[in-house]
């Protein structure tokens, strides 16, 4: 900082201003201090802030051993939106939260000296591990609750899935479908009840009473073997007029088993996800589904956390998905 100051001109302070975004420096002098950081390669010492600020500007991000769409998008969507606010993440992945998985976790992140926690917790057991946890620092969790574990004093972050369970319904049942059928994912995810719920909220407030749930897990597999029971009913005449799945790769196997059997979307069929994966735009036919803001998701949970470690009082922040309607979506057949 003092190679920098002297070949900027400037003071000492004046440097730490700029590189903490002060306002109260001259924009001229701004730029004639970041000229000088270019041109030397200034880098700061994280380690010698620590012990200037007793923080790591650190934090821990524990989250579900996954693959699934949603938990890994979060995980990015996380991490960078730390680096946009100068903190570096520290990751621990688990397979399953038993108390000693969980407690060796919490070690790991406490001999980094990490300022809070942020928790990706898509499921029950991971929520109830959670909260039966006792520590000082600040956690946050990423986690579409539901009431029975929305408590006072949860700090949560998600996007609202209920509304999104809403949003496609109600796109189906505006274009004149009454018989919605949903396949819904594991009973012991958040997302899942959620998504579930808003689909049958939609359909009695529009005086449909919801059918049976066809209950799968997240996997195409399951949405094929779905999709071919589907089809088969559709074809002797008995079956729903409109399939919503509750991710994107439920829908894809529903697309195949009923384009296998010849039963046309959104002809015979129409079909809707959720979550707007990678690609989803290229299935065939391109899928209305619902697209969750990961990012905003990420800017949010960093939000609350910093909150959080400045002693604010945090709550539960729901961030709002918006419906994005293509060409396996069309009115029933008359």
């Amino acid at each position: 900082m003092a190679d920098v100051a002297e070949l900027a001109g400037v003071s000492h302070q004046t440097v730490s201003r700029v590189l903490n975004d002060h306002p109260n420096v001259r924009p001229e002098t701004a730029e004639r201090v970041r000229d000088a950081i270019s041109r030397l390669g200034y880098r700061r010492n994280s380690a010698a802030r620590a012990l200037v600020t007793r923080r790591s500007a650190t934090i821990g991000v524990l989250t579900t051993s996954s693959a699934l769409y949603g938990p890994t998008s979060t995980v990015v969507a996380l991490e960078e939106a730390a680096r946009e606010r100068g903190y570096f993440v520290s990751l621990a992945s688990v397979h399953t939260f038993e108390a000693e998985r969980l407690l060796d976790a919490l070690d790991h992140f406490m001999v980094q000296g990490v300022d809070g926690i942020v928790v990706i917790a898509p499921q029950d057991d991971v929520a109830t591990a959670v909260e039966g946890v006792r520590t000082d620092l600040p956690v946050v969790m990423i986690a579409a609750l539901d009431d029975d574990h929305l408590r006072p004093g949860t700090v949560s972050v998600a996007v609202d899935q209920r509304l999104g369970g809403r949003l496609v319904t109600d796109h189906l049942l505006d274009l004149g479908h009454r018989d919605v059928l949903h396949l819904a994912g594991p009973a012991d995810w958040f997302d899942a009840r959620e998504r579930e719920r808003g689909w049958s909220e939609a359909l009695r407030d529009r005086g449909v009473e919801p059918g049976h749930v066809v209950r799968c897990d997240w996997s195409a597999q399951a949405g094929y073997d779905a999709g071919q029971r589907i089809a088969d009913a559709v074809r002797a005449g008995d079956g729903p007029t409109a399939v919503f799945a509750a991710n994107d790769q439920l829908a894809l196997g529903v697309l195949r088993a009923l384009w296998e059997r010849g039963v046309r979307v959104p002809d015979d069929v129409s079909v809707a996800g959720f979550d707007d994966i990678a690609g989803a735009a290229f299935f065939v036919p391109s899928l209305t589904t619902v697209s969750q803001p990961f990012a905003a998701v990420g800017r949010q949970a960093l939000t609350a956390l910093t909150e959080a470690i400045g002693g604010a009082a945090v709550g539960a922040r729901l961030i709002e998905p918006t419906l994005v309607v293509r060409a396996s979506t069309a009115g029933p057949r008359a």
